[in-house]
């Protein structure tokens, strides 16, 4: 017997549903009660927030724009949610690259992710940038191929990480790398850091726009 809760109730009224049937995860529909059920708190969300699609990977095609703040809190409340949506793999990339870095060194990672996204030379969507390269490397980001856990542990950053990705996503955030689309830290010294222009050097990373 499926029991009815709340979250279920919700999104059932929300979807103009008629009949009860099993919830599918991003997951996909064979996934246990054990794995769903630390996501019980973001499918809550997703069951008030008409915007969110609540089946299948999410895109930024599939969110309504702008995105308001209460829209970016409920597809990734607490660092933990799968990446598959723009909000979740954007703010897990500040907190992981630039948690230390403050405000503005989390605006210029994510606009080098942006940078990246608009062009040709790398995948079109967030997630598709992040993850380029997969998990065992060689990967784009550090953090998405160190092989540590990816949820994130501390909340304040995580929350600045994630409101800064919202205002990148709705276009309403200036770049203060000037378009680079490559960045490292200073204690390091990439070969292609000869090669590309330098456009900011803002905390401990050095920018650079790649060619083409």
């Amino acid at each position: 017997m499926v029991r009815l809760t709340l979250p279920l109730i919700l999104a059932l009224a929300l979807a103009g549903c008629e009949a009860i049937a099993p919830l599918r995860t991003a997951d996909g529909p064979s996934a246990s009660s054990t794995a769903e059920a630390p996501r019980e708190p973001r499918d809550a969300s997703r069951a008030v927030a008409p915007a969110i699609a609540l089946d299948g990977p999410l895109t930024l095609a599939s969110l309504a724009l702008p995105l308001s703040s209460a829209t970016a809190v409920a597809l990734d409340p607490a660092g933990r949610a799968p990446l598959d949506d723009p909000i979740s793999c954007l703010a897990r990339t500040l907190y992981w690259e630039a948690k230390g870095e403050g405000e503005r060194g989390m605006r210029a990672v994510a606009h080098v992710v942006a940078n990246r996204v608009a062009s040709p030379r790398f995948p079109d969507t967030y997630c598709g940038v992040v993850t380029a390269g997969g998990q065992e490397g060689p990967c784009q980001f550090s953090w998405w191929c160190d092989g540590r856990p990816d949820e994130v542990v501390e909340a304040a950053p995580f929350a600045t990480a994630r409101e800064i990705s919202r205002e990148v996503l709705n276009g309403t955030s200036k770049d203060p790398t000037d378009g680079a689309t490559f960045f490292h830290n200073r204690s390091v010294s990439p070969s292609w850091s000869r090669v590309f222009p330098r456009t900011a050097r803002i905390g401990a990373h050095i920018f650079y726009r790649g060619r083409g």
